[in-house]
């Protein structure tokens, strides 16, 4: 673990095994590359999350990439998500040109330049596939919190992203069932999504719980700057559980409280964000209304 200006890089157990595994199989060279590819990669989502202005906390490296933990999760501008987890595989297509270049007019060995230029590509190209916490996994569920609630968006992201990590551990054993090998890397990269994101799943309640109170926090801010409403139309006597997972993630939200046909009151989101974490703290929120 190093930790530079308040932000702490952590190697994660996988990528530990995995150091472990090139040591002792004499791939030492291997990892080296490996490991520079990784914390390049990483260093572009840094970069383009503190341009933004991001508070980062923590920066876990991976085999095949890595995780930005940032203090402001779930409240950040699509737009800003969308460039921070893209800045990534951009890394990825710059080391692999220059790789190409440098191999193509000969300044280093053209063997080795052929293989840093395909594991570029491999991590780069993997690092798109739509689970989380890939990049590809985190651009998906910010094209998907535009669309429709964001609550619905965490659940179906990740159900999305358990899908693909099933898909991943099924491609890597169907060779055995035709007489071939079995695809170890995959099974393990595979595996290992599965279980990040069926804790994920089970996190759920926690992250969108995080979400309203950044979201609270920062409300009074949007509005001295000028906030455009979306309205969201219920019924009186619908609990205030069901109605913030009806707010958008990119939305500001006045919440009409419908009586008889005709507007009884009109409510800011925050004061039902408010409500609602009060109901928690005295204890008479349902704590599983989340899923």
């Amino acid at each position: 673990m190093i930790k530079w200006r308040g932000i702490v890089f952590r190697l994660h157990p996988l990528f530990v095994l995995v150091m472990i595994a090139s040591i002792a199989t004499g791939r030492f060279a291997e990892l080296i590359t490996l490991f520079f590819i990784v914390v390049w990669h990483e260093l572009g989502h840094l970069v383009a999350a503190l341009r933004f202005g991001w508070t980062v906390r923590e920066v876990k490296l991976l085999p095949f990439g890595g995780v930005v933990e940032v203090e402001e999760a779930g409240t950040l501008p699509v737009r800003e998500e969308v460039w921070v987890a893209i800045a990534g595989p951009v890394q990825n297509a710059i080391l692999a040109a220059i790789g190409y270049g440098l191999g193509h007019v000969g300044w280093i060995d053209q063997g080795w330049s052929d293989d840093f230029v395909r594991a570029n590509v491999l991590i780069g190209l993997f690092n798109l596939l739509p689970v989380l916490p890939l990049d590809g996994g985190r651009m998906l569920q910010a094209w998907i919190s535009l669309r429709i609630p964001f609550h619905r968006t965490l659940v179906w992201s990740v159900k999305i992203s358990l899908a693909f990590s099933a898909l991943m551990v099924a491609a890597s054993v169907y060779p055995l069932l035709r007489g071939g090998l079995l695809q170890l890397n995959l099974l393990t990269v595979g595996v290992f999504l599965c279980a990040s994101n069926w804790t994920y799943f089970r996190n759920v309640p926690f992250v969108f719980l995080r979400f309203l109170v950044h979201r609270s926090e920062r409300s009074e801010e949007r509005i001295e700057r000028g906030k455009l409403s979306q309205p969201i139309v219920i019924t009186e006597n619908l609990p205030l559980s069901s109605i913030i997972k009806l707010f958008m993630k990119e939305q500001y939200h006045l919440v009409y409280v419908m009586k008889r046909g005709k507007i009884a009151k009109v409510v800011p989101e925050k004061t039902i964000i408010d409500g609602f974490l009060g109901q928690l703290t005295s204890g008479n929120a349902d704590y599983k209304f989340f899923m």
